[in-house]
């Protein structure tokens, strides 16, 4: 009877620390709130209100916000690998058809192909290697 094994079934949901937050989501917010507590202690409180709440919804969103069921920084990533990408693909020819129908005018080259005769391998010589197969190489045959 061949070993059973147990499948993983959720693989794509990640381990969450305490209630439905992820360890990805705890760092994230971990990071925004030490910000916002470094511009807290650096700047009168006018300045910190004023960049203190985007920097809040930033990590707030990057931390909780799915969009086709991929985290939102994986999101931003795709996007930006997508500007960087030319919109407009140009083809360059630079074969001219002059070219093209010289190249299809020429006769292709003849190959010739020669066939080893090979010996055929006996019973042994079959159980011999099903034996190094099955034991992973461990067994050499003599030879």
């Amino acid at each position: 009877m061949p070993d059973q094994y147990v499948v993983p079934q959720f693989i794509d949901s990640e381990d969450k620390i305490f209630g439905p937050v992820t360890a990805r989501q705890f760092i994230i917010l971990m990071v925004t709130g030490l910000s916002i507590f470094l511009l807290y202690k650096l700047l009168p409180f006018l300045w910190f209100v004023v960049t203190g709440l985007p920097i809040f919804a930033m990590g707030v969103t990057i931390a909780f916000t799915r969009i086709n069921g991929q985290p939102f920084h994986y999101f931003i990533l795709n996007a930006i690998q997508t500007f960087k990408k030319p919109g407009l693909r140009v083809w360059d020819k630079t074969v001219t058809d002059a070219d093209l129908q010289d190249y299809l005018k020429k006769a292709p080259p003849i190959v010739s192909v020669r066939f080893q005769h090979k010996d055929f391998a006996g019973t042994s010589r079959i159980q011999e290697l099903s034996l190094v197969v099955n034991t992973g190489g461990v067994y050499k045959p003599e030879e």
